[in-house]
């Protein structure tokens, strides 16, 4: 049984960003002595700076920079020590002034992210439960971690649901006292908005809920004193609201602000905020900048300042609506986004621009699924409406032929996002010669093709598939009814390629998930047996484990066949309506990587795949000694002693009771494995395995001297898979755990497979995923694998995450 493990969350970042620092689009270093907003060198060219989110640019403004400069050398660069006991001498005037700003009292801290640390745990008490929108930023979720620690609740809802939010206010009525529900004001990759009105008219539909927004990318190019987008809707604070604004980005210094109404709340974290009392106070220069810059916000210039950059926001949005780019998100806000789809696009599109003269930000994940990868564009007051034109016309021009370069086009990013794009039609590079045949069932493929490139490894050969196809068709439930889908990709001359198989079916989303979060989902399914489920096309199978795609590497056009592979399961993928892509079982560090990555492919690991391929040994005697001294230990006392206990058969053609009984001790091992959490397989399963020549049972019954007056059952079977004489696999376990400890049930098993394959004449054994740790102790060999995942969106991920959080 294949068991993809959950990836680890910081490898997958790590090569995620690897390949983009690789790229030349991230990691990058400004050079030059002096920086002016409008421009910015970077590997010795000067190029327009359209990544900042400065909107405003009062990080230049002269006024700023002498009052932190003056603030240097009366005060020094720091002033260390906790604000709690004592504030250096320009702190108590800030906060006057941000009082004003917002008309609200205020409280300062460091930064957002330790504003957020020191709010949420103070705010939310442990009667309460929290609902984030899956988009609002990292710091953020980050600090709504903390709250698990206390029990309380934290779930996640798509982005702007205000449907699946109110559903989750209706589950959290009964068990909460209040319920936050947190968001950003305005998104930091789209630039798009909450929907602040529909959220109030919710508090006042469910007086329980209380609203946490993060606004530091709505701060100052937006509402009255330029206290940001959510003031410019709410116009005044109400005690149900908590708000984060900035007094860096736009607001041009250091630092962060909240805003809070609540006269109990703010005086608990100014009180005792966390970071507000153990971490250091901004700096006088930070402070000094800030207070400069809330004059200006104070005063008719802030006005004059949103107005201008409004202007340019409302040129770029003019000449975009012109041109045939995909703009993700239209709005009045500053930051914009043009999406590519594949990071490959997203590269090419991001050093075309540079290569130009033009800096931009590229969009990748974590911080948007990776198939929604895109140029992040942001407009300040420091660009010129000369250098805004100049730009689209850069990306008009340069769009299409990044594209075009890593085979990609306007209908594949429409369809990555969603979108309807009315564009010329830009065709993929063309794949020459090579021909794809695609077929929905394994009798349309050449038998002796097909096992020519997949036959002898796992249970997949030709035989083998049409097997499963029987099998996981004309099924009732949803979770047993499968599609099958063939590709070969042959040259001019009908060479193979490249071959394999998809299948398309309802996985459980937490199948990798620790034991803790499955046993809890499991009560959910009890009533809704679908919950937390969605339909995977993946390599191979849940039922299947190996190498399940063949490349003929030695072929010199073997990377376009599979950049044209990876286009049709794209196409399969929308078909078939799969909210995920796996590509499964391939070895790390393999040259595919970069290939998958930037088709849009993020990287997660698997666990230990095990094969035994030394099957060359005489006898027991030569078999123990090719292991290792501490394997022979074992061998000697947990295997060998016990053998004499069974009585051990090769089973061909059980009669229909049999069945029954393997059937259910496969249950119980099933039942007794939430780290495998895959749907329980069909009876039929077992039963076509019974008429099969290609599958056996090694079946392990007690002695009858073991017991007094009862007839000892079987406590063990092992389903066997036959592959061409060549691979044999043990696919399935089977055990009753009344005696499976006391006999060491699972370890004979293992042996007498290795045995049976020997006595056949089989070259390896393919033991699968699991239970690498005692596999080992047998002699196999341990291989890491790594399978690719492409999804739809981060949301049913993060979900899953952040339940293991809690476990």
């Amino acid at each position: 049984m294949a068991k993809i493990k959950h990836n680890n969350f910081l490898d997958t970042v790590d090569e995620v960003i690897s390949n983009a620092t690789e790229a030349g689009v991230i990691h990058l270093n400004a050079e030059g002595d002096h920086l002016n907003g409008r421009k910015i060198k970077i590997r010795g060219k000067e190029s327009y700076h359209f990544g900042t989110t400065g909107y405003l640019g009062l990080e230049q403004d002269m006024r700023l920079k002498k009052a932190a400069v003056d603030a240097i050398l009366k005060y020094g660069t720091q002033f260390p020590l906790s604000k709690t006991y004592i504030s250096h001498p320009l702190y108590s005037l800030l906060e006057e002034k941000m009082t004003a700003v917002y008309n609200h009292p205020v409280i300062i801290t460091k930064n957002s992210t330790l504003g957020h640390m020191a709010v949420i745990p103070t705010a939310v008490r442990d009667e309460d439960a929290v609902i984030l929108d899956h988009q609002v930023h990292w710091s953020v979720q980050n600090a709504a971690q903390i709250l698990k620690t206390r029990g309380i609740p934290v779930s996640l809802i798509r982005h702007n649901s205000l449907e699946m939010l109110e559903t989750r206010i209706r589950e959290f009525s009964d068990k909460a006292e209040k319920i936050w529900y947190m968001a950003d004001g305005v998104y930091s990759m789209y630039g798009d908005f909450a929907p602040i009105e529909e959220l109030m008219a919710l508090c006042k539909k469910y007086p329980q809920l209380h609203l946490y927004f993060d606004d530091v990318h709505g701060m100052s190019w937006k509402g009255r004193n330029g206290a940001g987008y959510v003031m410019s809707v709410l116009n005044e604070l109400p005690e149900n609201v908590l708000l984060i604004g900035t007094l860096s980005k736009t607001f041009g210094a250091s630092g962060a602000v909240v805003a809070c109404t609540n006269s109990s709340l703010f005086r608990k974290i100014k009180n005792f905020g966390g970071p507000l009392t153990f971490s250091a106070q901004l700096e006088p220069a930070s402070v000094a900048a800030a207070i400069a810059s809330a004059e200006i916000h104070l005063s008719d210039e802030i006005y004059d300042l949103q107005s201008d950059l409004q202007e340019k926001i409302w040129y770029f949005n003019q000449l975009l609506s012109q041109t045939v780019l995909p703009l993700i998100s239209v709005n009045e806000s500053p930051v914009f986004y043009i999406g590519t789809g594949l990071p490959a696009t997203g590269y090419n599109f991001v050093n075309r621009l540079m290569n130009e003269g033009f800096f931009v930000n590229l969009g990748l994940y974590p911080a948007v699924p990776v198939k929604n990868t895109g140029v992040r564009i942001t407009i300040s007051r420091h660009n010129q409406l000369a250098d805004i034109k100049a730009l689209s016309e850069a990306m008009e021009y340069h769009y299409p032929l990044a594209l075009e370069e890593t085979g990609n086009n306007f209908e594949r990013v429409g369809k990555a996002f969603r979108l309807e794009i009315s564009s010329p039609k830009t065709t993929a590079k063309g794949s020459g010669s090579l021909e794809v045949q695609y077929e929905n069932t394994i009798s349309r493929i050449p038998e002796e093709e097909w096992n020519k490139c997949m036959g002898g490894k796992g249970t997949f050969d030709w035989d083998g598939q049409l097997f499963l196809e029987k099998v996981f068709n004309g099924n009732e439930k949803r979770e047993h009814q499968w599609s099958f889908h063939y590709f070969i990709i042959r040259d001019e001359y009908k060479n193979s390629v490249l071959s394999t198989f998809l299948s398309n079916s309802l996985w459980k989303d937490d199948m990798t998930a620790p034991a803790s979060v499955s046993k809890k989902l499991e009560e959910t399914r009890e009533r809704d047996p679908y919950f937390m489920t969605s339909p995977v096309l993946s390599l191979g199978s849940t039922f299947t484990e190996g190498e399940h795609l063949f490349i003929n590497r030695k072929h010199p056009r073997w990377e376009e066949a599979l950049k044209l592979l990876l286009q049709e399961i794209e196409k399969l993928s929308e078909k078939v309506r799969a909210e995920m892509v796996v590509l499964r079982d391939f070895e790390k560090d393999d040259t595919l990587a970069k290939i998958f990555n930037d088709e849009g492919y993020i990287p997660a690991e698997m666990p230990e795949s095990c094969v035994l391929e030394d099957l060359d040994w005489k006898d027991e005697q030569d078999y123990m000694e090719r292991l290792s001294s501490r394997s022979r230990r074992h061998f000697r006392k947990e295997v060998q002693p016990y053998e004499d206990k069974f009585d051990i058969r090769i089973v061909q053609n059980p009669h229909p009771g049999e069945i029954e009984k393997f059937y259910q001790l496969y249950k119980n091992v099933k039942q007794n494995n939430y780290g495998i959490n895959t749907f329980t397989y069909p009876q039929k399963l077992f039963f076509s395995m019974a008429e099969s020549p290609n599958w056996e049972f090694i079946v392990l019954k007690l002695h009858s001297s073991l017991f007094e007056g009862t007839e000892p059952s079987i406590v063990g079977v092992m389903f066997c898979y036959k592959n061409l004489g060549i691979t044999y696999v043990p696919s399935l376990v089977g055990m009753d755990y009344k005696y499976a400890t006391e006999f060491q049930v699972y370890r004979q098993l293992l042996y007498q497979t290795i045995k049976r394959a020997k006595d056949l004449g089989f070259k390896r054994i393919d033991f699968g995923l699991s239970a690498s740790f005692e596999k080992r102790k047998f002699g196999a060999t341990v291989k890491r694998r790594l399978s690719y995942v492409q999804t739809e969106d981060n949301y049913k991920m993060e979900s899953i995450g952040m339940m293991r959080n809690e476990s």
